[in-house]
């Protein structure tokens, strides 16, 4: 019985693990007082070219939903702080 409490909190412990590294998987751990606004997010794309249709937060980094300047859909992963493209997605 006891072995088999051990083995049950060691898998708990290994699940609540990767939930936490699902929550955060581009590994950004910057304070909110840091973050850029998302004004300022979707500015700082507009300016590169882009039309932003949206910006939202995912995985604690801005995701972007834009329009790049050819006409295509991009979806952006932003660092929240410096603004970096961190991933880029989208549909042709």
């Amino acid at each position: 019985m006891r072995k088999f409490a051990i083995a049950t909190l060691i898998a708990l412990g290994a699940l609540t693990g990767a939930a936490h590294a699902s929550e955060n998987k581009f590994n950004v751990d910057a304070p909110r007082d840091q973050w850029m606004t998302v004004e300022q997010v979707a500015a700082k794309f507009t300016a590169e070219g882009y039309k932003v249709r949206e910006v939202g937060e995912e995985d604690g980094v801005y995701e972007v939903y834009a329009m790049d300047k050819d006409g295509k859909r991009a979806e952006l992963y932003v660092h929240p702080v410096t603004g970096e493209i961190l991933k880029r997605g989208g549909d042709n």
